[in-house]
C-alpha cells in the first residue's frame, strides 16, 4: 500500500525546522502533502496572523523538492483534511506528543486508520523566535541607545 503523508504547519518565515519536518516526512512516505495553515487559522490558533501571506507560503512550500502537493489548510479539524486528501500517515513535531491536543489527534486518526508519526521539534529555530527578533529590531530606540548606535557606526 502506498504511504501518503500529510505534514501541516504555518510555514511562516520558512526556516530549517520546516525543512527538517518536510525532509523527514518525505523519507517515510511515498507521496507527501504539505498542509499550509491559512492566515485565519493562524490568527485563531496563535492569536496573530503570519507575516508572510498564505499565497506566498503555499508557493514557497510547493517549491520544496520533498513536497509532492501543497494545499491550504482552512479548517481546524484534521479529520476534515483527511476526508479530502485520504492520507494514511500524519506527521507532527514531538512537542505535541503526550499533550491533550496530541492525544486527541492520535485517537481521532486511530479511528480512521491513520498513523501519527512524531519528529523531533527544532528547538533552536522557530518562527516565533524569528518574529520576536524582527519585532525587537523594529522597536524604537531610546535617546541613549540611538546615540550609542550612531557612535558605533561612526567607529566602523
Amino acid at each position: 500500500m502506498q504511504r501518503i503523508g500529510y505534514a501541516a504547519g504555518a510555514f511562516d518565515l520558512f526556516h530549517i525546522g520546516h525543512l527538517n519536518l518536510l525532509r523527514l516526512a518525505k523519507s517515510q512516505c511515498d507521496y507527501l502533502i504539505a498542509g499550509v495553515v491559512s492566515d485565519e487559522l493562524c490568527q485563531l490558533r496563535k492569536g496573530r496572523r503570519p507575516i508572510v501571506p498564505l499565497a506566498e507560503r503555499l508557493e514557497i512550500v510547493r517549491q520544496v523538492s520533498y513536497v509532492d502537493q501543497a494545499v491550504a489548510e482552512t479548517v481546524p479539524d484534521k479529520i476534515a483534511a483527511w476526508e479530502n486528501l485520504k492520507f494514511n500517515v500524519f506527521f507532527k513535531g514531538d512537542d505535541w506528543r503526550g499533550t491533550p491536543h496530541g492525544v486527541r489527534l492520535e485517537q481521532a486518526f486511530g479511528s480512521v486508520g491513520v498513523e501519527v508519526v512524531y519528529f523531533p521539534y527544532t528547538v533552536h529555530t522557530s518562527s516565533s523566535a524569528l518574529r520576536l527578533a524582527l519585532e525587537t529590531l523594529n522597536m524604537p530606540l531610546t535617546e541613549g541607545e540611538s546615540q550609542r548606535s550612531i557612535d558605533a557606526l561612526n567607529r566602523d
